[in-house]
């Protein structure tokens, strides 16, 4: 499964009812540290493919919803199990730590 946009109209479907943890990568086209993370994300989005669903929301497009979650700086990266927000990674950071912060959650 491919990583999902989402915008604040499906969020809650598929971000808070999900049935999988959420890895959600709040991010925007022209932030530098976004492009870095990005493929990042998607790689663990087809190496956890089963385990984990990665979305991303653009900020540009959803600023009320980044706003609900404090998103102050992008990108900012939270992690969502059973509905609740279990997690938050603000700031581009490596594979590794990403991965690591993800297998405590999941």
């Amino acid at each position: 499964m491919a990583v999902l946009n989402v915008t604040g109209q499906d969020f809650e479907g598929e971000v808070l009812k999900s049935d999988l943890p959420v890895l959600v990568d709040f991010w925007a086209e022209w932030c530098g540290p976004c492009r870095m993370v990005g493929p990042i994300v998607d790689e663990i989005a087809e190496e956890l493919e089963g385990k984990l669903k990665v979305v991303k929301v653009n900020v540009d497009d959803a600023q009320d919803l980044a706003g609900n979650y404090q998103v102050m700086s992008i990108p900012t990266l939270l992690i969502f199990k059973g509905g609740e927000l279990v997690e938050q990674i603000v700031g581009a950071v490596s594979k590794d730590v990403l991965s690591e912060k993800i297998n405590q959650k999941i």
